[in-house]
């Protein structure tokens, strides 16, 4: 089972659950814990592979790695702790792990709040992937790990967020990586169906106005989803938690407040 780390609050009965994106842990999410546990139940993940998860494992994970088995850990420890629903924050990939959960088990989600969320891949993104497909074998993950990370977060005050995710990657293995790199085939068809199916979960999507690969997208499918609303904050780039963490903890913590 995954590592995991809960924190039961004295009178509220809704639980938060943080699922950080690839090369992250658990860790991410530090600027939000103070914040959430004064209001809520809060349970942070790492996912296999990542932060604590690759340490606590006794054998190897030995299910393939695919999105529904990556989103099936996460409803384990669900299970585990009697968690019955729960709020879901989630920042980059963790958001396309978490809307693949309200698609398989939608009573488990009551709210979904997607940081730098991915919904669609721009020609930018494809490439992206795509020159990752060919080197990934040959060329260090982590240098792979950097240009990925600098071309999704370019600007100087995007480099907070770089450096954390840098260092975060630098505690994978490569094997671990080409693992969650081959996840990239699954994208584009898991996105369509997303795209297509308005799953009525209310879901706020919160974006960095700099979020150039993924915020185009996310405006247009706010347009289409009748539960989505959308909250952009001003000088940020993809990895919003990380860089403006005092509006993206008010206005989560609003809007959850808001559907409880």
């Amino acid at each position: 089972m995954l590592n995991y780390y809960s924190y039961k609050h004295t009178d509220s009965t809704q639980w938060v659950t943080f699922v950080h994106g690839a090369g992250g842990s658990s860790s991410i999410w530090h600027k939000q814990l103070r914040d959430f546990k004064k209001h809520f139940n809060v349970l942070i993940l790492d996912l296999r592979g990542h932060g604590d998860s690759k340490t606590i494992i006794k054998t190897p994970f030995n299910k393939k790695y695919t999105f529904d088995a990556i989103t099936e850990d996460i409803v384990e420890v669900l299970d585990y702790l009697q968690i019955k629903e729960s709020h879901f924050v989630g920042i980059s990939l963790g958001t396309i792990l978490i809307r693949n959960l309200a698609e398989k088990k939608p009573d488990l989600v009551k709210s979904m709040i997607m940081g730098g969320a991915i919904i669609k891949l721009n020609l930018r993104s494809r490439f992206l992937i795509f020159t990752g497909n060919l080197c990934k074998s040959i060329v260090p993950y982590m240098l792979l790990y950097k240009l990925f990370a600098f071309i999704i977060m370019p600007k100087k005050n995007h480099k907070k967020s770089r450096s954390l995710f840098v260092n975060e990657a630098k505690k994978l293995y490569q094997k671990e990586f080409l693992r969650w790199f081959k996840l990239t085939s699954e994208i584009n068809p898991l996105l369509r169906l997303f795209r297509m199916n308005d799953i009525k979960i209310p879901t706020l999507y919160i974006m960095g106005e700099e979020d150039h690969l993924f915020l185009p997208s996310i405006k247009t499918i706010v347009t289409k989803h009748v539960s989505a609303s959308l909250v952009v904050i001003k000088k940020c780039g993809h990895v919003v938690n990380v860089e403006n963490p005092t509006v993206f903890n008010s206005k989560t913590i609003t809007y959850i407040n808001s559907i409880a």
